[in-house]
């Protein structure tokens, strides 16, 4: 994937996680009944550069539900927040599938 396509496809995937994520949120928080279990885990960003980590983890915290609390350099490794635990697999295939194809044709590292 060139670098143009790879930000048109981020221009465009990114409003759709954004909606897709806040209206999950949404139905969380209105349906009540479960408890959710927050919690944090951990999603490695492997072959990406440092600004390519950076860009990861902004895209991650600005859709709802997860947050980015730390990036660290040496494990190579972005620790997120998730609103619900329960569903961690889950939520790091959704950043894997969304983020980081784009992301890592834009930043990945150089050889």
């Amino acid at each position: 994937m060139n670098k143009v396509l790879a930000a048109a496809a981020l221009a465009l995937r990114f409003p759709v996680e954004l909606v897709l994520s806040g209206w999950q949120t949404t139905r969380w928080i209105l349906q009540g009944g479960r408890e959710l279990q927050p919690g944090f885990a951990r999603l490695s960003y492997e072959g990406l550069s440092e600004t390519g980590a950076v860009v990861l983890g902004v895209l991650v915290t600005l859709t709802p539900g997860t947050t980015t609390v730390d990036i660290d350099p040496v494990r190579r490794e972005l620790l997120l927040h998730v609103l619900d635990a329960g569903r961690t697999p889950e939520i790091l295939a959704d950043i894997r599938r969304a983020f980081e194809p784009p992301v890592r044709a834009l930043f990945g590292d150089s050889p």
